[in-house]
Parts: C-alpha cells; structure tokens; sequence
C-alpha cells in the first residue's frame, strides 16, 4: 500500500522478525518537538511517540518494548545526525529508529539530504539490522502543496535506501479538504498538535505499523538474516560520521570554567547540562578535531556574546548566534565550521569577543559540546 499517506517500500522486516520472538524490543524516536512531545497535556502519555509506545506495549506486552526518547525541540536532521549515537546507540542495540525532521529542517536540499542520509548511513554503520521509518509531520509548509518541499528532499533519501514512511501531514492535508475539520484546531500554533492532534498522529502510525507487522514485505535492501548493503551515497559529504564530543577534545583553555549550573530558564534541552562557560572578552580555546568538518553545540540564552574561531590560526570568522529566542530562554544551537575538501587533523582556535547583538545583556560563551564529522 504506497500511497501519498505512507510509502512501505521494503516494510520492518527486522522489526517484525524481533517482535515475532521473545527478546526485548528497542524503539527509537529521533526528531524536534513534535516528537518529544510538544503541545500535548503530557508528553509522556498524550504524544504520538507515547501513544504508539502504548500500542507496541499493549500488543506485545509492557517487559518487551523499550523506547527511547530522543526527541530535541528546534533541531532538524543536521543536528540529529551529530547527536543520533550519543542520544540513541549509546543506549544499545536499537531494533525500530523513527526520524522526525520535516517541519524543522530549511529550504537547503543539500543540506537536508546530508542530514537525513547521514542519519540512515551512519545507523546502518553502528547496527544493520535497525530498521528505520521516516515521519513526516504537518505544518503550514507542509500541508500548501500534495508534496511539499521538505518531504520531497526526505522522500529523496527514503527511497535511495528503501525506508518505509509516513505522511501525517498528508492525512491532515486530506482531512482538511474532506471538511472534517481544520488543522488549527488540532494545534493552535499550527505546528505543534494538542492532544487530539497527536492522537490522530498516532492514530495514522498505528494503521502504517499493522500494515507492515501484520504482513511486512521483503526488504529491498537486506533480508532479515543476512547484512544490508549501503548503495553509493547522494552526497559523498553527508554526515554518515557526525558526532558529538565531550570537552575533553579542548587542549588549550584560558579563563574559561567547567560548571554544570543552569545559567537560568531552559528549552529544548533534556541532557547534561555541563558546559564550558566564560564571559571575559579574553577567553579562549584551542580545539583538536579530525574530520572534514567541526563545530560547537552551544548554549545561547540573554546573554549571549559574539565570539570568532579560526581553521588556520590566521584568519578569523565572526559568529553572532543572538536572535529573538535568546531574550526568553537558554537553549541548544549548533553553529558548523566550513567543510574541507578532505578529512583531516584541525586545531581550532575560538576567542570570545568583547561585542554582543544590542538586545543581549552580556558577552557570555557556553559550549556543551564539540562536534565532528
């Protein structure tokens, strides 16, 4: 059944073998918002990603299915790439990976297609026999056309690798056009669904799941004994090696802190809170990354500054991150350093700056992360 609703393509055949067993089953949800569980009463209970949990548990009983939540609001599939081992494999074997990006990734199709297939590419990496569905959720730029922008680019990288998926968005589209109501009722932001609308949600998930469990189609790219070959990539730079580091990759520091404090109201961000933090316009840092490209996960709130890095040592590119968010809350933003023609050993240099956007109360610096690919 392959529709503009959902595309089965090779189904879960893995998925279904393991459910078909005893052993423990391991669902992962990587996405933004939507998928941790924004706009629902409780996240943990009303949200499509916890109702589909509810109906795997129900079906298979509670002992057997694990999920994990690794759903970041305001991340799209660059962000998700660099994360997906830390916040998904760290944890173990995982049997069902669902990927959530459509509504927070851009208009850069490269960019998008790096992502996504560096998602797919580096899951198959760490562990072949993980079956992976695309989610695509509704927004205004996903419901004005039959296929909208970021579903197409997505669809691109579903269909190179023959991943199943699934179009809410395309159903709301569809039931607004039947009359039965309109999609501002279902979420007063017109992106994040209330209650009704993640049950509709999981309603959707749940038609796809007993098509695929209850007669699953042989997978185009692997059987479910032996491995799964990966074709040629779409675009040799994706980001099948992102990662995220500890701080530990800093060899140099000068009036910087490690602190795990909060710095004051938090969004979009569940884990770890320990980071690297100065707000003298003398401090710096010295990076040591191997790749071909790199970049800081920071913690950008009120009082954000504008800092500088340098690849060569030499030349110096400004960063202002500060935008309307900042005045209301902390939150994650990664910012990216420029891709090199090739893989290499770089040492970093970053220099906070005595300059800040007008609408920031300081010159602050606080980096969680480092990042690589």
């Amino acid at each position: 059944m392959d529709n503009a609703n959902m595309n089965l393509r090779g189904g879960l055949p893995r998925f279904k073998e393991k459910l078909d067993g005893s052993a423990q089953v391991v669902v992962a949800y990587l996405g933004g918002s939507i998928t941790e569980g924004a706009g629902a009463s409780d996240a943990d209970a009303t949200s499509w990603r916890a109702l589909t949990d509810r109906y795997l548990k129900d079906r298979y009983s509670e002992k057997r299915i694990k999920c994990i939540n690794a759903g970041v609001g305001g991340t799209n599939s660059t962000f998700g790439a660099h994360r997906l081992y830390e916040h998904v494999f760290s944890q173990g074997e995982i049997d069902l990976l669902f990927v959530e990006f459509s509504v927070n990734d851009g208009e850069d199709r490269m960019e998008s297609i790096r992502g996504m297939e560096g998602i797919v590419r580096q899951c198959r990496r760490i562990s072949a026999q993980t079956d992976i569905c695309f989610v695509y959720t509704a927004a205004d730029k996903n419901l004005s056309e039959e296929l909208p922008f970021n579903v197409a680019v997505h669809e691109e990288v579903a269909s190179h690798y023959g991943i199943p998926s699934i179009s809410f968005a395309a159903r709301i589209r569809q039931r607004e056009y039947a009359g039965e109501g309109s999609w501002g009722e279902l979420a007063n932001d017109r992106v994040h669904p209330n209650d009704a609308g993640h049950a509709l949600y999981a309603e959707y998930m749940r038609e796809m799941l007993e098509l695929v469990l209850g007669d699953a189609e042989r997978s185009e790219i692997g059987d479910t004994e032996g491995s799964v070959s990966l074709p040629k990539p779409l675009i040799e730079t994706n980001f099948e090696h992102a990662a995220m580091h500890g701080l530990r990759t800093a060899t140099e520091s000068n009036d910087f802190i490690l602190t795990g404090t909060y710095p004051g109201p938090m969004m979009n961000w569940r884990y770890k809170i320990d980071h690297l933090h100065s707000d003298s316009p003398d401090a710096g840092l010295t990076l040591s990354v191997t790749g071909r490209s790199a970049g800081l996960l920071l913690l950008c709130g009120p009082d954000s500054g504008i800092f500088e890095y340098s690849l060569d040592g030499i030349t110096f590119n400004k960063v202002n991150l500060f935008d309307e968010w900042c005045l209301m809350a902390y939150r994650p933003i990664i910012v990216l350093f420029p891709l090199l023609e090739e893989a290499t050993d770089m040492r970093i240099v970053v220099r906070n700056k005595a300059m800040k956007d007008e609408r920031s109360t300081g010159n602050g610096l606080r980096i969680l992360r480092i990042l690589s690919n």
